[in-house]
């Protein structure tokens, strides 16, 4: 339950009045704004490389041009339906909570938070679906399950935003790359756009909620917590290396390389990056 205190929280209050009003005055219909083409080029990166799971590895070294930028259009793939399963996820959870006892003060933004992420859903699963194919299955791991508990809200929202902004770090990225197409710059760029409000609005959430949470729990309690999330973030990370992408893209032995991908010295440095924002704000605020 989010504190009652916010109630009297100018500060908190303003920012939702802000990033409720943004929401409206940014908003766009998603059925009426994309160009779809019938495909895509094939010789063309669809994933800016940097961000491919083999950037930087010794595995990258032993592959072609063509081979590199398959990787790139099935990790392309793999990312906008890691996008699906995890705004299925938060709409689910998010849903549940609108217009409950202690989320009264943040109803008001769930209406548009909710609206929007079924439009990202849509065009996440629309892209999956006209140049892949297929939506891939959302990974298996005992991270993903949610304890039931007195501290179930602040998992919750910790969870979404971790997703929102390993989101982002790509998002952010692959919209200003000329080096993609402009129907894939497009879909990363107006969700950039969108998820900088949603997380400024999670931060504030998981703050809110780990105040009342850091009352009534032991040390132990909260390391359970601690131990709990830095599990979710690797879980997370670890879904962007799909060995069923590495096989659809035409590479022998994708569990082998899955296993050396991640043991990798090139992946403790890119997970650093992308999680660079985040863990400084849970470190900072004491949950991790």
């Amino acid at each position: 339950m989010v504190s009652k205190l916010i109630d009297q929280d100018d500060r908190f209050l303003g920012i939702l009045d802000r990033l409720t009003t943004k929401s409206i005055d940014d908003y766009y219909n998603p059925y009426k704004l994309f160009e779809w083409p019938d495909s895509l080029p094939e010789a063309m990166w669809w994933m800016s490389p940097e961000l491919t799971t083999t950037h930087g590895t010794e595995a990258a070294g032993r592959l072609t041009q063509e081979q590199l930028q398959a990787l790139s259009r099935y990790e392309s793939i793999n990312f906008y339906s890691l996008n699906v399963h995890g705004i299925r996820e938060l709409l689910i959870e998010v849903t549940k909570r609108i217009h409950t006892a202690g989320f009264e003060t943040p109803s008001e933004f769930f209406h548009h938070f909710i609206g929007e992420e079924n439009e990202h859903m849509w065009f996440f699963a629309e892209f999956c679906l006209r140049y892949g194919g297929r939506i891939y299955r959302q990974p298996a791991g005992a991270a993903a399950e949610i304890p039931r508990s007195s501290v179930e809200s602040l998992l919750v929202f910790t969870r979404i935003l971790i997703f929102e902004e390993l989101v982002d770090h790509f998002n952010s990225r692959m919209a200003l790359d000329d080096r993609l197409h402009e129907t894939v710059r497009a879909i990363n760029r107006i969700h950039h756009q969108d998820e900088s409000r949603h997380i400024a609005f999670g931060r504030e959430l998981v703050t809110a909620l780990f105040e009342d949470v850091r009352k009534t729990s032991s040390e132990e309690e909260l390391r359970e917590i601690s131990d709990y999330l830095r599990r979710y973030l690797t879980y997370s990370f670890e879904s962007l290396y799909n060995p069923q992408v590495y096989r659809d893209a035409g590479i022998e032995n994708p569990l082998e390389l899955r296993r050396e991908l991640l043991e990798s010295p090139a992946r403790a440095e890119f997970e650093q990056s992308v999680f660079r924002k985040t863990s400084k704000f849970l470190e900072k605020l004491g949950l991790i």
